[in-house]
């Protein structure tokens, strides 16, 4: 059979080799975005009564309406505008299935989609099997000047022509820990106006902002929300990243075409999970606790990581943050992850490895991803390895 594959360039990818190598070589693992530590014990008390009351069958398509409307108080109560409860909000299964339904949805063949690189790694796979093409606007690059990535607006926008249908945004941004200001919905909205073009908006780490900072969902703006399909996370908000429970907001017409997709890919989300959520979003105070406790561990990270060889940047979001290892190694990022998971027993990510050239010069600045969502003990066991470095 003459067999040609949908995705030839997709292998294993990186956070699954180095997750494999952490725990090959018993070393600790900042690397993969997930907690090591559970959710709050009432959220799981509230999901083993669901199953005990008997919600153990299919829900509606669209989610159960209960967390289909907390969703939407919540959404009005911090960003200012009211979805539908019926008709404007879906629950997905996690975050990643919101952005492939929606890229499914609104992608046609030979339609080009806008990324900003560095990139989460679901988006090139997804426009492609879409039919898509994707076109991508490298951030800024950290200087000593400015250490922070920074987003070119101007050439974002001189990446739009008329083949363009979508442009991807990530904010709070993974993996450089960088958030939207009012300046950039500004720019935004002036490329909305400008083009009319589409907006997924990737909000997964909505309640993980620092300093003070609130965050700037695009939920926020008339004018961008009624071009918008924004995506957010349970499972990052409230540390439950294993049961992929994500939700999409958008208005009613592209609502209606994502669930077109997304009723064939799982048809609907798992039962008492919903029903434990809806209970347990009636108090605000988890998610909006949520960026104190991760700042704490940013802090701890940062200050630790501060009193070695490496150079960490303070994130202003996620639950991760980058360092610089110049001093350390000219090694490339993800040969200096590898042999720090090997020789010194930390696992990082290569922020290379969020470029569509990995291996390119231009994709290499001598960073590395670090995972602040784990135990205080975790933590401080790394920062006594790294600083043997």
């Amino acid at each position: 059979m003459n067999f040609q594959s949908k995705l030839p360039d997709v292998g294993t990818t990186i956070f699954t080799v180095m997750s494999q190598l952490a725990v090959d070589h018993n070393a600790i693992n900042l690397g993969q975005g997930f907690p090591d530590f559970n959710p709050d014990e009432a959220l799981l008390d509230l999901v083993t009564l669901a199953m005990k009351e008997g919600h153990n069958q299919y829900p509606p398509m669209a989610g159960i309406l209960a967390l289909r409307e907390a969703i939407s108080s919540k959404v009005e109560n911090l960003y200012g505008r009211r979805y539908d409860a019926a008709t404007e909000i879906t629950v997905t299964s996690g975050a990643s299935e919101a952005l492939m339904a929606s890229i499914l949805a609104f992608v046609h063949q030979g339609d080009e989609v806008v990324i900003i690189e560095p990139f989460y790694d679901l988006y090139i796979p997804a426009i492609q099997l879409a039919g898509g093409r994707p076109i991508i606007v490298p951030m800024l690059p950290p200087t000593k000047q400015t250490p922070q990535y920074q987003v070119d607006w101007q050439e974002v926008r001189k990446a739009i022509t008329p083949k363009t249908r979508m442009l991807i945004l990530n904010f709070p941004h993974n993996p450089t820990g960088i958030n939207l200001k009012t300046e950039d919905l500004d720019a935004l909205e002036s490329i909305v106006n400008e083009t009319g073009i589409l907006l997924l908006s990737d909000e997964v780490y909505e309640h993980i902002v620092f300093d003070g900072q609130i965050h700037q969902s695009l939920s926020r703006r008339e004018a961008l929300a009624n071009n918008a399909i924004v995506i957010s996370s349970f499972g990052k908000t409230y540390n439950a990243t294993g049961w992929k429970i994500g939700y999409c907001c958008a208005p009613k017409w592209m609502s209606s075409e994502i669930r077109k997709v997304h009723q064939f890919m799982v048809f609907t989300v798992t039962s008492p999970m919903q029903v434990a959520l809806a209970h347990y979003m009636q108090d605000p105070e988890p998610y909006l606790n949520l960026s104190a406790f991760y700042q704490q561990k940013r802090d701890r990270l940062f200050e630790g990581l501060a009193s070695t060889r490496f150079s960490p940047v303070k994130s202003e979001g996620t639950f991760f943050l980058l360092a610089d290892y110049s001093a350390i190694s000219d090694m490339p990022e993800a040969e200096f992850a590898k042999w720090m998971t090997t020789t010194h027993g930390v696992g990082l990510i290569p922020v290379s490895a969020f470029y569509r050239q990995p291996t390119a010069v231009e994709s290499n600045h001598r960073l590395a991803r670090f995972c602040f969502a784990k135990r205080d003990s975790t933590l401080d066991a790394a920062i006594e390895k790294l600083s043997r470095v």
